[in-house]
């Protein structure tokens, strides 16, 4: 019993400092230890240097080359106007009149094509600015339309989305980016039409109070960069389209062929091209297009080895927060008291690992604060139970992939996620202010195309 609440304790810790802001680079390691050292007869040194440390050091070298090569992908597009050009053309398309949607469409154009969402945030908020003083919208909305844009479908349910969400259940499940495309595809739709209905009727419930955009700041808007700095809008959209259709075209066409018949060997990691599969299309994809990016912006880019540099500096952060959970998770799982969690987590819905899989994911998101840090630590405890689960009922693989990802861009954005903290601190707002939009579109949203896709796929398969 003692080694149970240790282990929650640790768990209710873990959310509670890290929305008080320390980092889980030192949480994880001490809180993982200090679970253990509620548990009789759990050595400390060697939970930590021979579990927590090998998960750590297993999760960075799996995953270094999507974050770093996401990185620099989303610098280079920032630094070179790339994301700018992008964002200006839609708001030229849509004009003031469609501001909310421009907003969301031109963050979910940049995520779906690699850019890091924080790129994102800065790129098109004074965009966003200038739209919605001339709509005269209020600008507390503005988080929520980016929000929608950048953490909601494209993170989580757009079948070959090349966010981190959409590739950490690749290795655990023998999937790809676009597991289940139909079910991704539906809970998407789910996720726009949800969100943009509720921001749409907030802006006609402002407009009908008299409420308009508010005090403006001035420097906030388009003036910052005149356009003629500017790359052509084509050529900024190329890489985006290079990254999606390399993707699939690796996974789908040219891996599928590969005779890898070596990676059985031990040194190789005596594993299968089926579980590698996914992870390789999608660094390859996103190497050459951040290639192409760096070849086509290299006029516009001022100080292109810096921006190389930052990029890489930029992805070490994330990644080894991520990690530090993962080590966290890892060294939970091999505690005594973890099958009591793990029995209760099953046990919610024996018949259908997809319930379980969605509420543990969504759980575990929101205690860590973060969609990757949950969903790293739910299938690095559990997903082999999944995988069995599954098997045993002839549920296909790419199911459990879309389920997990949909699931951990749920409760993940609760109001101490970093990426919430962040975008109103870049919008110049409070949680009082435009908290509710976000969660709405952000945490409402995303639930209920979660809740809709495991019933369909409960009903009728993966497809």
């Amino acid at each position: 019993m003692v080694g149970l609440i240790g282990t929650l304790l640790a768990l209710c810790l873990l959310m509670y400092l890290a929305y008080r802001g320390i980092t889980v680079l030192v949480l994880a390691p001490i809180l993982a230890l200090l679970a253990c050292a509620l548990h009789d007869g759990v050595p400390l040194l060697a939970s930590y240097t021979q579990i927590f440390m090998p998960a750590l050091g297993g999760y960075l070298l799996k995953y270094f080359p999507v974050f770093m090569l996401g990185a620099i992908f989303g610098k280079i597009m920032a630094e070179s106007g790339a994301a700018t050009a992008i964002g200006r053309w839609l708001a030229g398309l849509l004009g003031p009149r469609h501001a909310i949607t421009a907003v969301v469409c031109a963050c979910a154009l940049l995520t779906y094509g690699g850019v890091s969402l924080f790129v994102v945030a800065f790129a098109i908020f004074p965009i966003a600015v200038s739209l919605f003083q001339a709509a005269d919208i209020p600008k507390r909305l503005i988080p929520g339309a980016i929000a929608l844009g950048s953490f909601t479908f494209t993170m989580t349910a757009l079948p070959g989305t090349p966010a981190i969400q959409n590739t950490i259940p690749m290795p655990y499940f023998g999937t790809d980016a676009f597991a289940a495309p139909g079910l991704g595809l539906i809970a998407s739709a789910v996720m726009l039409l949800v969100g943009l209905w509720w921001l749409q009727s907030r802006a006609r419930r402002a407009a009908a109070a008299g409420e308009g955009y508010g005090a403006s700041r001035g420097a906030e808007g388009l003036k910052a960069e005149p356009a003629a700095s500017l790359p052509p809008v084509w050529l900024a959209l190329a890489p985006l389209i290079t990254v999606v259709v390399l993707n699939y075209l690796m996974s789908r066409v040219f891996l599928d062929g590969l005779d890898a018949s070596y990676l059985s060997e031990p040194r190789y990691g005596a594993t299968s091209l089926e579980k590698v599969k996914g992870l390789w299309a999608l660094i390859a994809a996103m190497a050459i297009s951040t290639a192409l990016l760096i070849a086509v912006m290299w006029r516009w880019l001022k100080a292109p080895r810096a921006a190389l540099n930052q990029g890489t500096l930029d992805s070490l952060l994330p990644i080894l927060n991520t990690a530090s959970e993962v080590g966290f998770g890892k060294t939970i799982a091999a505690l005594g008291s973890f099958a009591l969690i793990k029995e209760a987590v099953v046990g919610i819905a024996p018949g259908s690992p997809l319930i379980s899989e969605a509420i543990s994911v969504n759980l575990l998101a929101g205690v860590t604060g973060s969609a990757s840090g949950g969903l790293s630590i739910a299938l690095e405890a559990l997903g082999s139970t999944y995988v069995e689960l599954a098997r045993q009922i002839d549920l296909a693989p790419d199911l459990l992939h879309r389920v997990a990802t949909l699931a951990c861009g749920g409760l993940d954005t609760l109001p101490h996620n970093g990426a919430v903290v962040t975008l109103l601190a870049i919008c110049g707002l409070t949680h009082r202010k435009s908290y509710l939009d976000i969660f709405m579109v952000a945490v409402a949203g995303p639930f209920a195309a979660t809740v809709l896709v495991v019933v369909l796929g409960g009903a009728f398969g993966s497809f």
